[in-house]
């Protein structure tokens, strides 16, 4: 993604949290929203426009330009302390998804069975694990990126392992936008690094599909989950068949 595109995403991510649309933003800039949108689809902006949209977002141009350099930087793993304290509440790790989805402290107490203070302080152990930062008006700013990648042996896969995989295989995958399919082949070496580059791919593009659809109201989305893995395997009804092989007689 370059520069003006994590801008223009960094805009639209900020017009949401406020639940400013682009005809409130044409207002506030004295403009046509059609224009608005043109600026929006095309990425040029100049400076003088950018300063005044900020304004009208309730920021400066460089608290604009920072948060969207903090959204590039966001951090892609954990270390296994700040992944064993996330997992080590439930409601910790509960308002951390939600954060990542972008929900709003009211929407999560509207949600969940939770006060506005114990959201609170769960925000706050997330700011001082350094995954986000509170910002002046219960703002929030993420310091971890939405598709994190868990530590191969650490305390959140061992925590998806022990009481969500069972949990999410378990479901019987007939509904209308529910896939489980499988397959098996024999590939080479350089065939399996194709399809690790594949399987990257596809997560990343979910998480732009997350990003795009930020954009909606928190009523039009939906949780979605997605499983990848791969590794050498068969079937153990097979491997209880192989031939062993004959030690040498003396």
């Amino acid at each position: 993604m370059s520069e003006i595109e994590r801008l223009v995403a960094t805009l639209k991510r900020q017009l949401k949290a406020r639940g400013m649309t682009y005809q409130d933003l044409s207002g506030s800039l004295g403009i046509s929203e059609p224009t608005v949108k043109r600026m929006f689809a095309s990425g040029r902006f100049t400076v003088d426009r950018l300063v005044e949209i900020a304004r009208a977002l309730g920021l400066t141009l460089v608290e604009l330009v920072e948060e969207s350099a903090a959204h590039a930087g966001r951090l892609t793993t954990l270390d296994e302390r700040q992944e064993r304290e996330l997992v080590a509440d439930t409601k910790t790790l509960l308002v951390a998804v939600c954060v990542l989805n972008r929900w709003t402290t009211a929407e999560i107490t509207r949600a969940y069975d939770l006060t506005e203070t114990e959201v609170v302080g769960r925000l706050a152990r997330l700011d001082r694990l350094r995954l986000i930062d509170l910002l002046p008006g219960d703002r929030i700013r993420l310091n971890v990126a939405h598709d994190f990648d868990w530590l191969p042996n650490g305390p959140i896969r061992a925590y998806f392992l022990r009481q969500g995989m069972g949990d999410f295989l378990g479901h019987a995958f007939v509904g209308a936008d529910d896939i489980l399919a499988f397959s098996h082949g024999m590939l080479t070496d350089a065939a399996i690094a194709k399809m690790r580059s594949e399987l990257r791919r596809l997560r990343q593009r979910l998480t732009e599909l997350h990003e795009e659809s930020l954009d909606a109201p928190l009523a039009k989305r939906r949780g979605v989950g997605l499983l990848l893995a791969m590794r050498e395997w068969e079937l153990a009804a097979f491997t209880n068949l192989r031939r062993r092989a004959v030690p040498r007689t003396p």
